[in-house]
């Protein structure tokens, strides 16, 4: 069974940083797309950035230059680093894999079913306030 376990999040003030990680050790397939989806309050569900089973990485605008995802292949692990952090990013964030590169995008119309047929972990809260 996948399980998705994400740790890392907190509060910090803005301009701070964070680390977030996820174990995904359960999951085995070799082909995949793995990303980083986060919920504010009162709002829908927003991918904020992927890697693939390539090592491609996309990122979308607001995030981009302030976030790095990365992944440590050996131990399955997950990582996103979040600089320069603004009340805007306040939100759950949760990690997800998807077994197949292929339509692996962060918007567009297909982009949540994409997500949506994946594997979640339950998530990590960061909140950004001063």
């Amino acid at each position: 069974q996948v399980k998705l376990v994400e740790s890392g999040g907190g509060s910090v003030q803005p301009g701070g940083s964070l680390t977030l990680s996820c174990d995904a050790s359960t999951y085995t397939r070799n082909f995949y797309c793995m990303g980083w989806i986060r919920q504010g309050p009162g709002k829908g569900p927003q991918p904020v950035a992927r890697i693939d089973s390539d090592g491609e990485r996309k990122y979308i605008d607001s995030v981009k230059g302030r976030f790095t995802i990365s992944q440590d292949n050996a131990k399955k692990i997950l990582y996103l680093q979040m600089n320069s952090l603004e009340p805007a990013d306040t939100a759950m964030y949760y990690c997800a894999v998807v077994g197949t590169r292929v339509g692996c995008a962060l918007e567009g119309p297909r982009a949540h079913a994409f997500w949506r047929a994946g594997y979640w972990g339950q998530g990590t809260q960061v909140t950004v306030s001063s």
